[in-house]
């Protein structure tokens, strides 16, 4: 166990982030999922933004990597264009 008043704060605030940070990953995921299964282009096309968006904070914020965000916002771009 941490013996240091800073390792117990460190303890509990990575236990708030990682939280955090899982609820926006599912999120976005989810977001991901809706907009592969959609067949309507007009949907699809109001959808996209909000979608890359999601995708740019999470590589913003480290949670995911940019190359992975790059590579999901490319797949995704392509199917839209393909409806």
């Amino acid at each position: 166990m941490a013996n240091h008043k800073s390792a117990l704060k460190r303890i509990r605030s990575n236990e708030k982030k990682r939280v955090v940070n899982r609820y926006k990953h599912k999120t976005t995921r989810n977001a991901i999922k809706k907009l592969r299964e959609m067949t309507d282009a007009k949907e699809a096309n109001a959808a996209l933004p909000d979608v890359v968006s999601m995708i740019d904070k999470l590589a913003k914020k480290n949670i995911i990597h940019d190359n992975k965000a790059g590579n999901l916002k490319s797949s995704l771009t392509k199917h839209v264009a393909s409806l």
